[in-house]
């Protein structure tokens, strides 16, 4: 399958990490997604896509056209077409809130279609489908209010302190160096982003610890976790299981059967659904 993405230009890149497109046969047509810090916008050009929260209680859906996916702090499946013809946007964990009227909280493990304005969007996109990502890029950067609503900044000014830390920052050192209350931070982030500062800390600091733990290699698990700020071992493994739906000896043997491929961003953190 091909992947091919690029970094927006200023001041997109405030909001988002990148706009891709992704094509051709999957080398595995389901896939488990365990948390990471981004939201999503998909424009699907070719069949539809199944998806699978990891709460039974929540029915599966099947997703064709395109669609806005918030913040999940909990993992999800996702079957691909054959072939896939899919064109996305990774946005920053707070990255979505300029370009949509809901809520994030909305959004948390959720998913809704494009309303009818971005709909408009989507269609030009389909007719310029050789040039998508310039398209798709274009369409961004109409739609990027000229000021940020209320506390935004706030949240994006937080959040980059989150992401260069990898979520170790702690969460008192954020709101003093903000001069806000814990309960405005959070307020503020769960309208921009949909979760807590300290939810998004956590799946920062498991996102980093997933992305670099090189399966090729023996693992000192309790070295991994405590470089990672994990000091109660049981909570660490609670955690993985929790986000990965494997131990982390499981996840392993996973790995080692279906290697990531270096440099494909797909297979950075989403792994093989057996």
């Amino acid at each position: 399958m091909d992947y091919v993405s690029r970094a927006p230009a200023p001041p997109l890149d405030l909001f988002i990490d990148d706009i891709y497109c992704m094509s051709g046969i999957p080398r595995h047509r389901m896939m488990n997604v365990p948390p990471m810090p981004s939201a999503h916008l998909f424009v699907n050009l070719g069949g539809p896509v199944r998806l699978w929260d990891s709460d039974p209680a929540v029915p599966p859906a099947l997703l064709d056209g395109s669609w806005f996916m918030g913040v999940w702090t909990r993992r999800f499946l996702v079957e691909y077409p054959i072939p896939v013809r899919l064109v996305g946007v990774h946005f920053k964990p707070w990255g979505m809130s300029p370009f949509v009227d809901t809520p994030a909280s909305e959004l948390r493990n959720a998913w809704m279609p494009v309303d009818r304005g971005w709909q408009r969007s989507v269609d030009r996109i389909r007719d310029e489908v050789t040039d998508s990502l310039r398209v798709l890029e274009e369409e961004l950067r109409s739609r990027l209010a000229g000021s940020p609503s209320q506390g935004l900044d706030l949240v994006r000014h937080t959040g980059r302190r989150l992401e260069s830390s990898y979520g170790t920052v702690p969460i008192g050192a954020l709101t003093d160096a903000a001069g806000v209350t814990g309960n405005h931070l959070a307020a503020q982030f769960k309208q921009h982003v949909g979760i807590t500062p300290k939810r998004m800390a956590r799946i920062y600091r498991f996102a980093q610890l997933i992305i670099t733990v090189d399966a090729r290699q023996p693992v000192d698990w309790a070295e991994v976790a405590q470089t990672a700020g994990y000091f109660d071992q049981a909570h660490f493994i609670r955690e993985f299981k929790d986000f990965t739906g494997h131990t982390p000896t499981g996840y392993l043997e996973l790995r080692r059967r279906f290697p990531a491929e270096p440099g494909f961003s797909p297979d950075a953190g989403p792994m093989p659904a057996e």
